[in-house]
């Protein structure tokens, strides 16, 4: 575990995490850019959730290489990165499912979105996040939700559109999965190492 974490904090591997960070999440508001065009004005910080979610991520790892934490962000990316990136899996595996087939589209996405869910919960050990920070994110994670399935924002998978009730029930709890694993690894009450030891 130590190795692993020693890892993590290394420069070069911080560096490398975001460089891919950055690119990942430039392709993905390109990604979005047909469903922003039809998307009023007011809608627009709520609809690219996986590109908003890894750019959260990004200022973590710019903070991380100054030598600092915001909390709020981790916040934000811990449970945005995880919840969206797990999505974006179930969502191409089951769409795959529907049509018959996967494509090489549908296995970079499900790939990608995987490293998503993974690189936001390794580096809980890390966070510094009060419950006040959970909080401020769990109304922005739930806020979002009910701007996709209330508002009909939702990313736009059109085998999966007779589901679309069902994908807002599953979405719902797999937000609360979210910020449960994000608050169950960063409040715990012993102490926690930091980024620059």
């Amino acid at each position: 575990m130590y190795t692993v974490l020693m890892a993590l904090k290394s420069r070069s591997f911080l560096w490398m995490l975001l460089i891919i960070n950055i690119l990942g999440t430039i392709y993905g508001y390109i990604w979005y850019a047909n469903q922003l065009e039809q998307t009023p004005w007011y809608f627009m910080p709520f609809v690219p959730d996986s590109p908003t979610a890894s750019l959260f991520f990004v200022f973590v790892l710019i903070a991380f290489l100054l030598g600092r934490n915001w909390p709020l962000l981790e916040a934000l990316a811990a449970i945005t990165l995880f919840k969206y990136g797990i999505w974006a899996v179930f969502m191409n595996l089951f769409g795959g499912y529907v049509s018959g087939s996967l494509t090489f589209v549908n296995y970079m996405l499900i790939f990608s979105h995987f490293g998503m869910a993974v690189q936001g919960l390794l580096y809980a050990p890390f966070y510094k996040i009060k419950r006040w920070h959970l909080m401020v994110a769990s109304i922005w994670v739930i806020h979002n939700e009910m701007i996709d399935y209330l508002f009909d924002m939702m990313p736009t998978y059109h085998v999966l559109n007779r589901y679309y009730t069902e994908i807002g029930y599953f979405t719902f709890w797999l937000s609360v999965l979210s910020i449960t694993i994000v608050y169950l690894l960063t409040q715990r009450q012993s102490s926690t190492p930091n980024l620059n030891q």
